[in-house]
């Protein structure tokens, strides 16, 4: 998927790299690779487009290393996508 315009993070956040998620009028998510006052961390985004235009962020869910990726993928794989989820 291209990249049309640029993840609408804050000033103090540069996105090193970057993938859509998902895309609508009014909902927007992706994965980045940031980096914020010399920390780089991998975080999971999700904005709204407002009514004046603008994307306002939502939420912001920091992946602060390999190993909690790994723990919150396996709980919501064993508590929610094996019971709930389609397929």
């Amino acid at each position: 998927m291209a990249q049309e315009e640029p993840f609408p993070v804050h000033e103090t956040v540069k996105v090193l790299e970057g993938i859509t998620i998902s895309k609508s009028g009014r909902w927007w998510s992706a994965a980045l690779l940031v980096e914020s006052y010399g920390k780089r961390q991998i975080a999971l985004y999700l904005w709204q487009k407002g009514e004046e235009g603008k994307w306002k962020r939502r939420q912001k869910f920091i992946i602060p290393s390999k190993d909690i990726w790994e723990k919150t993928k396996k709980a919501l794989d064993e508590k929610f996508f094996s019971t709930y989820a389609k397929p």
